[in-house]
């Protein structure tokens, strides 16, 4: 399974993106996906994961309402749109496929990896 992840650039704070994950097949009927950033720096940390067998989601409390995961099935896609963007925000971005359908905030559950996208958030 490859995850392909698109969407990342550089906007000014305030602004929106749009990330995308595309898989190169399906992961399981009913594994949970998510996307977790890494800043200059600093650790690997989660940002938000949702499951496929319902609209179930979690969020880090740093982007909780201001960020929206979502995936489109037959696509096989999974989406992240980012408001309100912050400095802080800006990182790698990653998508991740979860080896079972729990949702999970926690990385060593997730055994597939996209490649990663930038986002810069400028003040």
């Amino acid at each position: 399974v490859q995850l392909q992840a698109s969407g990342g650039g550089s906007v000014q704070a305030g602004g929106s993106l749009r990330l995308s994950c595309a898989s190169s097949k399906r992961t399981g009927s009913n594994n949970a996906m998510g996307w977790f950033r890494q800043a200059p720096g600093k650790e690997r940390e989660f940002v938000a994961a949702i499951g496929w067998g319902g609209p179930a989601a979690y969020y880090a409390d740093s982007v909780k309402g201001r960020f929206t995961i979502s995936r489109d099935i037959p696509k096989g896609t999974v989406y992240l749109q980012m408001n309100s963007l912050k400095p802080e925000d800006t990182a790698v971005y990653y998508c991740a496929g979860s080896r079972g359908a729990a949702i999970t905030m926690n990385a060593s559950a997730y055994a597939y990896w996209g490649q990663g996208t930038l986002v810069t958030v400028s003040s």
